[in-house]
């Protein structure tokens, strides 16, 4: 009896001393395994940050691809000018986008909103943690930096549009209204979740939100300033040369160079699948333009027109931007050729009506904008398969009728209270000898 009660206890001390060893191995295993987990996370965390910052910096160089664009594409006499505006565009763009702007366009509202406001400065989230944001992809100073690029380049694309005769003065309070209230309280709509995003409306990097804004905006600018003086003579359209070919092909290279943040930081994350679709469909779509303007600039002009081609390029580049993600590489391509295309026409067209945009801004921002936006809604495709056309539509007549008119009362009551015009003989002289004093582009010979 004693023996198999002493045998009896053995076992089941034995038996509870390997429960525990097996416990202890489990705890163990699940010890490792989150440890692991959390490695992993911190891992995707940083890369997700450091793709979105360097993002961020591609973006950040476009606007010394839009200085190169605009002071390439314009007259020397008026250099100093476009590279003094395009040098503020950016400060002032940051600025307005960190003390209101940022809070207009990602409030903490209701989904569907057309206005919210989470207050002055680069708020945190209702739980105070600014590190915490966006699913723990990213953090919100990185979103900031990010957003902001593109805050700033809504405001250039109108500087480009009303060069050469434009008051420095009217530009800069413009682009501080323009990018502080118009240009977030619209993306709002969308990419912070309000009635546009609630409609089905889809922009993924901006072909609207950013491209037609700034369009539009340049629309309703050279509507309210006129032409330059010369342009239109006689009903003959009458070319001014730009200052140095040379430094628009390099702007636009800057420019696609950094339309691979642009677009490519837009996944919002370093996802390599999502990612490097979205840049083949970026690069596809340029060299779908470049081959539209081509084609398009030797048929209505009789020549091999490299400007076209270079604004065939930016078109295509405007074009994709909407759906890169939606899109396959051969549609990319049928989508950029088109839109280069559309450049030539366009801006052919504006001529006609006597709407003088001194680098073809309208033609490259807004119509091929307008254009790529559409694109989603006939080729694109998503998970739940073919993409809405509708609310693409819908999308661009409000976002359009809100950005014009908004920028034309900004131009307007600029116009009634301090003028937008510099004088005629500043505009003959050159904007660099009377409002910079001193030029772009000095020779010199020795005696």
């Amino acid at each position: 009896m004693d023996v198999t009660t002493n045998t009896h206890l053995t076992t089941t001390t034995e038996g509870a001393i390997g429960d525990a060893g097996t416990s202890s191995a489990i705890a163990s295993s699940i010890d490792a395994a989150a440890a692991a987990a959390d490695v992993a996370s911190q891992a995707l965390f940083t890369a997700n940050n450091v793709w979105m910052m360097l993002a961020a910096a591609l973006v950040f160089i476009m606007h010394l691809g839009f200085a190169g664009v605009e002071s390439g594409f314009t007259q020397s006499k008026n250099t100093v000018n476009i590279l003094f505006k395009n040098t503020l565009t950016p400060v002032i763009g940051l600025i307005m986008y960190a003390l209101i702007g940022f809070s207009l366009m990602y409030p903490d509202a209701e989904p569907g909103f057309w206005f919210g406001f989470d207050g002055f400065g680069i708020t945190p989230r209702a739980n105070g943690d600014a590190f915490d944001y966006a699913g723990g992809g990213y953090t919100r100073w990185t979103d900031f930096l990010f957003q902001g690029m593109f805050a700033a380049t809504a405001a250039t694309i109108v500087s480009g549009a009303v060069a050469e005769r434009i008051k420095i003065s009217s530009y800069l309070i413009f682009t501080i209204v323009f990018v502080g209230l118009v240009y977030p309280i619209i993306g709002s709509w969308k990419w912070g979740l309000g009635a546009l995003d609630a409609m089905g409306f889809y922009d993924f990097a901006g072909s609207t939100l950013v491209h037609s804004v700034g369009g539009w905006g340049a629309l309703a600018g050279i509507i309210a300033i006129g032409p330059r003086i010369g342009k239109y003579v006689d009903g003959k359209v009458i070319d001014k040369p730009g200052s140095s070919v040379p430094l628009a092909t390099i702007g636009v290279f800057l420019l696609w160079l950094g339309w691979f943040g642009f677009n490519g930081g837009s996944v919002l994350s370093a996802n390599p699948a999502a990612t490097s679709l979205v840049l083949v469909n970026t690069t596809l779509g340029a060299c779908g333009g470049a081959i539209g303007g081509l084609i398009a600039g030797n048929f209505m002009f009789k020549r091999l027109d490299l400007g076209m081609v270079l604004n065939g390029i930016l078109a295509g580049l405007v074009g994709i931007t909407a759906g890169a993600d939606v899109f396959t590489p051969t549609t990319a391509i049928i989508i950029g050729l088109i839109a280069g295309i559309l450049v030539v026409f366009s801006a052919v067209t504006l001529d006609k009506f006597k709407l003088d945009d001194a680098v073809g801004a309208v033609s490259v921002h807004l119509t091929c904008g307008i254009w790529g936006t559409l694109a989603v809604g006939i080729f694109g495709h998503n998970a739940d398969g073919p993409m809405p056309f509708l609310p693409q539509l819908y999308g661009v007549l409000i976002c359009g009728v809100a950005a014009f008119f908004s920028a034309m009362i900004i131009f307007y009551v600029l116009k009634l209270f301090s003028g937008i015009r510099v004088s005629e003989q500043h505009e003959k002289e050159g904007l660099d000898s009377h409002e910079h004093g001193i030029r772009g582009y000095t020779i010199t010979y020795d005696a």
